[in-house]
């Protein structure tokens, strides 16, 4: 990357506001928008001082906000597209509803939509089991990364920075991960918790990203010992159909 010693482009987009770190983190953040970039070449964008612009990259990649590529330049960080990601949140929850629903009915178990928030996973939208034995997980809910068959689906497809440290600690394992890859699909068996099954399948963006897992969970009793082979079809059906619709919804408000 070939970036001048001063930078009129970066000038006009920051117009000071008052808080000199944010704005120093925003003018790092836009000089990283032209690819991957080293020190030097942030400290001849930015005109922050070398020190002050290592102590503020070092504290972006902490939060993820910024990373570094294989030569160990600077990169825009993994966080940005959770976080747009959650800007189009209102058009996923909005079109899951039903989605989620016809699940239920036709699987019989309560259906639920989860996404990734940092270390955790949260329930966003969910269609409860009217009668009868369910699993209850109310919107809202955070639930660990750890465990669980919508954990393994939103880990599957990471880069191999997160997906090794996903792993640490988890129930599942690599090889669990690899046949979660390959098959498009994930079920877990009193991972989450004793007694309960899941399957989950991945929703993708348009640009065929996972940004959530559409899961159905119940007793094990109920969804048997190898739950996918029953309702994986299903389920995969139900996270394909959101993601068309979340596609179709973004086409259409561009």
């Amino acid at each position: 990357m070939d970036i001048p010693p001063t930078s009129p482009q970066l000038q006009a987009l920051h117009r000071p506001s008052g808080v000199g770190v944010v704005d120093k983190a925003a003018a790092i953040l836009d000089a990283l928008e032209a690819g991957p970039t080293s020190l030097a070449q942030l400290v001849a964008a930015t005109g922050i001082a070398r020190p002050t612009l290592h102590r503020l990259a070092a504290a972006l990649v902490h939060h993820r906000l910024v990373g570094r590529d294989l030569q160990g330049r600077y990169i825009l960080g993994s966080r940005l597209g959770e976080l747009a990601s959650a800007a189009g949140e209102d058009r996923l929850t909005s079109a899951a509803g039903p989605v989620l629903t016809r699940l239920r009915d036709a699987t019989g178990e309560s259906s639920q939509l989860f996404r990734r928030q940092a270390d955790s996973r949260v329930c966003v939208a969910s269609a409860e089991r009217p009668v009868g034995l369910r699993d209850t997980i109310p919107v809202g809910t955070r639930l660990s990364m750890k465990a669980g068959s919508a954990a393994q689906v939103l880990l599957a497809w990471e880069d191999h920075e997160r997906l090794v440290e996903g792993l640490s600690g988890a129930v599942f394992t690599p090889t669990v991960l690899a046949a979660v890859r390959r098959r498009g699909w994930a079920q877990s068996l009193g991972e989450r918790e004793p007694g309960v099954a899941s399957v989950s399948a991945p929703v993708r963006s348009p640009s065929g990203r996972v940004i959530a897992a559409v899961s159905i969970s119940g007793p094990i009793e109920r969804l048997t010992r190898q739950p996918g082979r029953v309702h994986a079809e299903t389920v995969m059906r139900a996270a394909l159909n959101l993601t068309e619709l979340v596609r179709s919804a973004e086409t259409t408000s561009s």
